[in-house]
This record gives structure tokens, sequence and C-alpha cells, in this order.
């Protein structure tokens, strides 16, 4: 009897764990075999809270700080003056070289600025003093000490020949060419005056272009050495280089460009001045021939 209760009690117990696994298997595959209908719900949905929407933030804390840092430090590193500490010594040369031309060109440029306007206006005055009428007695007295503008200058130079062609000599012969010929010698004087430091202008112009490109293919020649020692052609090893050769490429156009427009219009301000002095000087000789004429008589 015990045995017999024995063998009952385990075929009930394997026929439970038998329903059981039949039934979870059963279940699995109806949740499987349950066909989706269209537009409905997912049959299960994520737990949790809700997804933000936000836009992605950026990284907080010693990483933010870092690229902070970093963008930074790039960013001093291509300004003028950081281009100018990293560069060699070649190119530092080159870039102090064209700097002071530039400088110089600009004085320069100020000065024969004011130098032209003064000089037309003091110009433009003693015209109206000569043709008013006056005498030339008494405008020889009030420029003879110090002419201060070439066709005073010129003025003072044949009246002066004039007056000691009649004081000292009594032979009249030549007293013509002798005047014409010291206002001559006081243009050519005048002239070379107003000329000064446009040579300089021409200059610069005409070489800073080419300096700066020497500082620039030395500065490429830094580049390719950079890329040859560390075996990398990222453009963190190349651009610095190139940054510093093309500055100095724009330090010799920025000294060029000014020097060339100043030196083509201040070129344009003495060829029309010479133009002027010249008919001056034709008028006044065929003015003093004149005179000689009367004396000859």
């Amino acid at each position: 009897m015990i045995v017999m209760r024995m063998r009952a009690a385990a075929l009930t117990a394997l026929f439970l764990i038998l329903a059981s696994a039949a039934g979870v298997s059963s279940a699995e595959a109806q949740i499987q075999t349950v066909p989706r209908q269209e537009g409905a719900a997912p049959v299960a949905a994520p737990s949790g809270g809700p997804a933000e929407g936000g836009t992605l933030a950026a990284p907080v804390g010693e990483v933010q700080q870092e690229f902070v840092g970093e963008q930074s430090e790039i960013e001093q590193t291509f300004t003028p003056l950081g281009l100018f500490a990293r560069a060699d010594w070649v190119v530092k040369a080159v870039m102090v070289l064209l700097i002071l031309a530039s400088f110089w060109s600009w004085v320069l440029i100020f000065d024969k600025a004011l130098a032209f306007s003064g000089l037309n206006r003091r110009t433009k005055n003693f015209e109206q003093n000569f043709w008013s009428g006056r005498s030339l007695d008494d405008l020889y007295a009030q420029y003879s000490s110090r002419p201060d503008q070439p066709m005073a200058a010129v003025f003072v130079a044949a009246l002066r020949e004039w007056k000691r062609s009649f004081e000292k000599s009594t032979n009249l012969a030549g007293v013509k060419d002798r005047v014409e010929l010291a206002m001559n010698v006081s243009m050519q004087r005048e002239m070379d005056k107003m000329e000064r430091g446009l040579n300089y202008l021409a200059t610069v112009g005409a070489t800073a272009p080419f300096v700066g490109l020497f500082g620039t293919v030395w500065g490429i020649m830094n580049s390719f050495q950079a890329i040859a020692v560390r075996q990398d052609t990222t453009l963190a090893v190349v651009a610095p280089g190139i940054a510093e050769a093309l500055f100095a490429t724009a330090l010799g156009l920025l000294a060029a460009i000014p020097a060339v427009v100043a030196y083509n219009r201040f070129q344009g301000e003495v060829s029309r001045y010479s133009g002027r002095l010249d008919s001056f000087a034709d008028e006044f000789s065929a003015f003093l021939s004149r005179q000689f004429d009367e004396r000859a008589r």
C-alpha cells in the first residue's frame, strides 16, 4: 500500500510538471503567433520616463573646459601677433622690414600730401600778386630773401640775373640767354626738391611684394620640414607654417599698394606743377625780352 501511494504521488507530481511546462509553451506560442492589426498600438511599450526631446548639449565639466581652452589657444595662434611670434627668424626679419617700410611710406605720404597742398596755395597767391600789377621790384624785395615756393624761386633767379646784367656790364649781348639759363637751373633745382622721397615710394611699391614672397617661400619650406620630421600631413601640422608664410605676403602687399598709389598721385602732381612752372617761365621770359628791347632802343 505504501509503495502504491508513493507511485501515485510521483505520477501526480510528474503530471503537474508536464502540465505546467505545456501551459507556458502554449502561452508563449500564443504571444508569438498573435497577428498585429494595422493601425493598432504595439503589444508592449517600453517602460520608464519619457525621452527628452531637447537638443544635444555639449559635455560639461573638465572635458568642456579643455575644449574651450584649446580653441582659445588656436585662435590666439592665428592672430597677427601669434603668427609673428611663431615665425622663423628669417620670416620675422622679413616681417619687420616690411612693417618699417610701410611705416616710412605712410610718413612720406602724409608729408608730401601736406607739402603739395601748401605749395599749390602759395603758388596761387604768388600768381595773383604777380599779375595784379605790382612792380617787379616790390615782388623781388618780398621774395628775394626766402622764396617760399618754386615759382617765386624761378622769378627771383631770373630777376637777379637781369639786374646783374644791367648793373655790372655794359654789354647787353646774351642777357636774354643768361636769364633763361638761370631760370632753367632754378627750375631743375626746385623740381628735384619736389620729387624728393618719390623714389623711395617707387622702390617700396616695386620690391615689397617680392620681399613678402621671399618670406612666403621660406615659411612653406619650414612647413615641408615639419611634415618630414613628424611624418604627418594633417592640417594641424601644415597650417601654422602656411599661415605665417601668407602673412608675410599680406604684409608685402600692405606696404606696396599704398606706396604705388601715392607715387602715381604725387608724380601726377609734379608733372602738372612742372607744366605750370614752364608756362610761367615762358611768360616771364617774354616779358623780360620786351623790357630788353625797350632798353636797347
